[in-house]
């Protein structure tokens, strides 16, 4: 597994990749490795012949109240968790590399990024995509492969990748889930042991009212019970909306010509977790 940790031998790896005809898939990640990205790599393996994982905390994704020292960092643990899962390049640049001095440009997406996420963490969808804008180009991947937890993001990367004529195809990748159904995240090491114990009632709160709209239970009183149910369970709930699962545009009906999502984000402790489930 080669390590590139400056542009050029990022640029000369991957360029003797695909000289030798091998299909790049590309895995963007800000480290804090679990089995949720392992899957990403192992579904970027069975996309293309090589897979670059990338390993970047992106501080233009965080806003002012955010702290960034406080991202979980393991960069050996990454990296022995990325070799047992046969990653063939790995892309650890430092701020100054991905932001030299004078940059002056962002990418700023409409559409997808309104509401949600987009109003939580004012600036955090600009990051996400100038950040991923960069990845694309300098790896110049085949494919990128994103997992569907973060739904929102997914969304916002494939708008901005289509909108610019990127030649890069998006893998969505179905959220990898602990055993009791928390979908597994960085973040989730900073649960207390009795946080940990609740955090799965999350997915069933959802599953309930994904099921309940799916009948024909109006939506507004679906979502209300799921929102007092986490309450009752002591999150501090954010949203949990119907969205159109492209646009991520609020639905207040269930919809018959698109597919659905419902997304939902809630804090546990000093935790904020996300997630989102499909309403068929």
């Amino acid at each position: 597994m080669l390590i590139c940790r400056d542009l050029p031998s990022l640029r000369t790896a991957t360029a003797a990749l695909r000289a030798a005809g091998k299909r790049l898939a590309l895995v963007p990640t800000m480290g804090a490795l679990h089995d949720g990205h392992l899957a990403l790599v192992a579904a970027g393996r069975q996309a293309a012949d090589a897979v670059v994982t990338s390993i970047f905390v992106n501080p233009l994704q965080f806003n002012p109240n955010e702290d960034l020292s406080r991202y979980p960092r393991d960069e050996e643990g990454d990296l022995a968790k990325l070799r047992s899962a046969r990653c063939d390049l790995v892309w650890m640049p430092p701020v100054e590399a991905m932001y030299p001095p004078g940059s002056a440009t962002v990418i700023e997406v409409a559409g997808p990024t309104h509401g949600w996420e987009g109003d939580a963490r004012p600036g955090h969808f600009r990051g996400v995509a100038t950040v991923c804008c960069k990845l694309f180009l300098q790896c110049q991947a085949d494919v990128a492969v994103f997992g569907e937890k973060d739904w929102q993001q997914l969304q916002v990367v494939t708008r901005m990748a289509t909108d610019l004529d990127i030649p890069i195809g998006i893998l969505p990748v179905a959220t990898v889930r602990e055993a009791d159904g928390l979908a597994m995240s960085s973040r989730n090491r900073f649960l207390s042991p009795e946080d940990r114990a609740t955090a799965p009632v999350l997915l069933r709160v959802m599953t309930q009212a994904a099921a309940a709209i799916a009948a024909g239970s109006d939506v507004a009183a679906a979502l209300g019970e799921g929102v007092q149910a986490l309450r009752d369970h002591g999150f501090a709930p954010d949203y949990l909306a119907l969205v159109e699962a492209e646009t991520l545009k609020s639905l207040t009906a269930r919809r018959v010509d698109g597919p659905m999502r419902l997304v939902a984000a809630a804090r546990l402790g000093t935790v904020r977790l996300l997630d989102n489930v499909p309403v068929d």
